[in-house]
């Protein structure tokens, strides 16, 4: 009985357009959506798990509407112009995933993992919705696990570094000499420092780049270290 799903006859059913094979590919569309949506949601970005299922989904319908162009209405179509749309039509959705902040002199890009995870499922769900769907299986393999599990290598080994820069607001009448003394006896020292210069405003502002004689280190309390600090006004990791 297995058998039946792995035969030719059954995968060439599965590739024309009947009531089986487009519940087949929207069921795969919203599994696929979901493996590579679960760890962006999991992580609180703004395009997380349901946002990928529908753009999968939304991808395999307009191949859905392609093949049956191709098919009933006008066979000399191109098969491939509505899919191009999708392509190229994606961008603005991934672009309001991308977040820019900081200064125009520090500035600091995020969300385009996320923004790649949208443009790689709405060409998941084209591969689905024109029945290429080993392509489209092993498509989701190979982002799940480049999503998910480099994404643990980069926090481990890549993010990990010993360095930290700081964004540090203070009051003039604060000596320089008792932020870094209190960073220096916690075992951080000083690398950069980059003064910066605030229209309209009398309080010091400087990048500060710092670096850890310690292998393990945690970023909220360096955060916290600072902020004790009489005289601080705000500071924030850049």
């Amino acid at each position: 009985m297995n058998s039946l799903f792995f035969t030719p006859e059954f995968a060439a059913y599965l590739r024309e357009l009947n009531t089986v094979s487009i519940l087949f590919r929207f069921a795969l569309a919203t599994l696929c959506g979901s493996l590579i949506g679960f760890e962006r949601g999991k992580r609180r970005h703004a395009a997380g798990l349901r946002t990928h299922i529908i753009v999968c989904i939304g991808a395999t319908a307009v191949m859905l509407v392609n093949q049956y162009s191709v098919t009933y209405i006008n066979p000399n179509s191109d098969p491939a112009r509505m899919g191009a749309q999708v392509i190229s039509g994606i961008g603005f959705l991934g672009a309001g995933t991308i977040v820019i902040t900081g200064s125009q002199r520090n500035q600091q890009v995020k969300g385009l993992t996320t923004a790649a995870g949208l443009w790689a499922s709405a060409c998941m769900g084209l591969c689905i919705g024109i029945g290429f769907y080993l392509g489209a299986v092993i498509m989701c393999a190979f982002l799940f696990v480049v999503i998910v599990v480099l994404n643990q290598v980069d926090e481990r080994y890549l993010k990990s570094s010993s360095m930290l820069r700081l964004y540090l607001e203070y009051s003039p009448t604060t000596p320089f000499s008792s932020i870094l003394g209190a960073l220096r006896r916690e075992g951080w020292n000083m690398t950069h420092i980059e003064p910066l210069q605030h229209i309209g405003s009398g309080n010091a502002s400087i990048l500060l780049e710092i670096q850890s004689r310690h292998r393990k280190w945690d970023a909220q309390k360096v955060l916290e270290l600072v902020r004790s600090v009489e005289g601080v006004l705000f500071v924030e990791e850049v």
